[in-house]
């Protein structure tokens, strides 16, 4: 008999950091490989790194924020973050953050492409919590969640994901109930770091190219096309393209050698 796929639902785990990008930051830099959830708890409490930070909020952040995003398997995505970090440029960095946590976090994911790209394809100029609002309430009225949300829950969750995208930098930041879209384009790095992943994970040439990952960034398959095409003058992949089909040249095996050129340039 077949296994039925497990159905993935919304929960409220985005208020254990929201984008917590400085503190992933620090927390790249005290990790090292096969370092578990606890123990980096303990290393990090230890550090002194988070002065401000109660031991009990440390520990929520790390087992509810950081864990979840970057210890998904065997260190990774970790591993290859700590290794960029001191590479990338600020932008690139939080793009990277960004991809994570929507992988993380459905209900997210699920935001930004249903409301952050539809309100900025259609022009419109600002998003409000109260839009979030409605998209989290429609959610509960379609079954994404375990069991229905409070009044209470339902605006802080729209208030997360707000505040969220401001962090990732889609939003005017600021203690705001109604934000300025910011425009958001990928980064040529992240470009190339998003296509190897899914290619290092087993996605078939043309199954990266339609993967629901670069909807994340506003693109669709003649936009993951065309910037693939870009980027093979950097010599990072060779692509050849016929009609609907798109073959790619990768020309890195592995992480390591991919970061290596990343690191190059």
């Amino acid at each position: 008999m077949k296994e039925l796929k497990k159905e993935i639902l919304y929960t409220t785990q985005l208020q254990a950091g929201l984008g917590a990008i400085e503190e992933t930051r620090k927390l790249l830099e005290l990790w090292e490989p096969d370092m578990s959830a606890s123990q980096l708890f303990q290393y990090a409490l230890d550090s002194g790194n988070f002065p401000s930070m109660s031991a009990r909020r440390l520990q929520n952040l790390i087992s509810e924020c950081f864990a979840p995003r970057y210890l998904v398997v065997n260190d990774y995505p970790a591993i290859i973050l700590k290794k960029l970090e001191p590479i990338l440029t600020r932008i690139e960095f939080t793009q990277l953050l960004f991809l994570f946590t929507c992988r993380a976090n459905l209900i997210l994911t699920d935001f930004v492409r249903e409301i952050y790209w539809h309100r900025y394809s259609s022009g419109y100029e600002i998003i409000s919590n109260e839009d979030a609002r409605d998209f989290v309430t429609k959610a509960i009225q379609h079954g994404k969640t375990v069991k229905p949300w409070s009044d209470n829950v339902i605006e802080r969750v729209a208030g997360y994901l707000t505040r969220c995208c401001a962090d990732f930098g889609m939003l005017e930041p600021g203690i705001k109930r109604v934000r300025k879209i910011i425009p958001y384009r990928i980064e040529p790095t992240v470009s190339v770091f998003l296509a190897y992943d899914l290619h290092f994970s087993g996605a078939g040439d043309n199954a990266m190219a339609v993967h629901a990952d670069w909807e994340l960034f506003g693109m669709e398959r003649e936009d993951v096309v065309n910037e693939l095409k870009r980027l093979s003058f950097k010599k990072f992949f060779i692509v050849q393209t016929a009609g609907d089909v798109i073959r790619v040249g990768w020309n890195y095996k592995n992480w390591e050698e991919l970061t290596d050129a990343i690191a190059q340039g």
